[in-house]
């Protein structure tokens, strides 16, 4: 996937582009303009509480079991234009604007700034409350994608990326933080002549944010459908990337699989790494783009990247959103299996919204029909 974005399209975004959130868990939408700060940025942001447990069941010493914060700021492509939409439109955009979404963080931001980022994204997710969970993506490996199956990191890119890693951390500081690590991180087996540097610059990263002491990090490991179900597949980039040192591994945070393919390759992934003496890694599975899921290898329509909205509820085989972000992963009410249920309890910490199907290319800038139409066309 191209996933390249920039800070000025935010700006772009807005001038171009242009039901309520899950009530169970979502706190109440307001379009008050009173709710907001400086700039078109929330500083009274809404608080998600991603389970209806009164004692949570599921993995040990989840990290994820607490307030999760809702980010409503320039950082966010969704956000500016929601700011300027209708109110009927307003409230078919809370189902995206007003859920959890871990927001990324690449090369736009530069080595200089990213500190101050960081900081300033977490005091606008969690309204000054050290307690809430904060999500966000890195995305700085450079090259990525197709770029790096021809040529390896410069002397000059790695320096820059070590500093920018730097520069994350000392913003993340003691604030809890799930970090999903380089989505698309298959391409990090594809480096020229089988090179592990961009794994285990990576892995730098990866060891850095899970020092600090309430970091839990995800690093990416494709999805069932682009490694062919094979865990062997996940293992070989887990390790170098530093899978050791991670809470675990996520999955499908660009494709469109279904959410029970990942919860069976999840749990596939953590006894591969269990027999290879890593034991007690947990997935987390983007449901952001799958709520009528189909697989990678049989898409057929144009562009995978931007593939094909759902126009209708009883539309199949199309982008629209899926389960809500959450750590009840085992709720019937999600329709999986009980024996795929029993998989979700033991290996997988969350669903959550790494993916960014409202965006084009899910990079950007933010599409305003596109949007409307995957919140339309949800079935939940």
């Amino acid at each position: 996937m191209a996933a390249t974005a920039a800070v000025m399209s935010l700006a772009l975004a807005a001038t171009t582009s242009g039901a309520q959130a899950d009530t169970r868990t979502a706190a109440p939408s307001s379009h008050s303009t009173q709710q907001r700060g400086p700039d078109n940025e929330n500083y009274d942001p809404p608080v998600y509480s991603p389970t209806t447990q009164t004692t949570y069941v599921g993995t040990p010493g989840n990290p994820l079991v607490r307030g999760w914060g809702v980010y409503q700021g320039l950082a966010e492509m969704a956000w500016l234009p929601y700011v300027v939409a209708s109110p009927d439109q307003q409230n078919l955009l809370d189902k995206i604007v007003q859920r959890p979404k871990a927001t990324w963080f690449g090369h736009w931001q530069s080595d200089n700034d990213i500190t101050d980022r960081v900081r300033k994204y977490i005091e606008l997710t969690t309204g000054g409350d050290p307690d809430v969970l904060v999500q966000t993506s890195i995305f700085r490996m450079d090259p990525w994608e197709g770029e790096a199956c021809t040529r390896l990191p410069s002397a000059a890119e790695q320096a820059s990326y070590k500093k920018w890693i730097d520069g994350f951390v000392a913003g993340v500081g003691d604030a809890h933080m799930a970090v999903i690590m380089q989505p698309d991180g298959p391409f990090a087996l594809c480096a020229p002549g089988g090179s592990n540097l961009p794994a285990h610059m990576i892995r730098y990263a990866v060891r850095m944010l899970s020092a600090l002491p309430n970091t839990s990090v995800y690093i990416d490991a494709g999805a069932a459908d682009w490694n062919r179900d094979d865990p062997q597949k996940a293992v070989r980039m887990l390790f170098p990337m530093g899978i050791r040192w991670a809470r675990g591994f996520a999955l499908n945070s660009t494709h469109y699989d279904s959410t029970e393919r990942q919860v069976r390759y999840a749990a596939e992934v953590s006894q591969a790494l269990a027999k290879r003496g890593i034991p007690d890694k947990y997935g987390v599975i983007n449901t952001a783009s799958n709520g009528k899921p189909f697989k990678g290898y049989k898409y057929n329509g144009p562009n995978f990247d931007n593939a094909r909205a759902c126009t209708s509820t009883s539309d199949k085989h199309c982008v629209t959103l899926g389960i809500p972000p959450t750590v009840d992963v085992a709720d019937p009410k999600w329709g999986l299996n009980p024996h795929d249920r029993r998989l979700a309890a033991r290996y997988v910490d969350a669903y959550m919204w790494f993916g960014r199907p409202w965006l084009y290319n899910q990079a950007s800038p933010f599409d305003m029909n596109r949007a409307l139409t995957l919140a339309r066309t949800t079935p939940y």
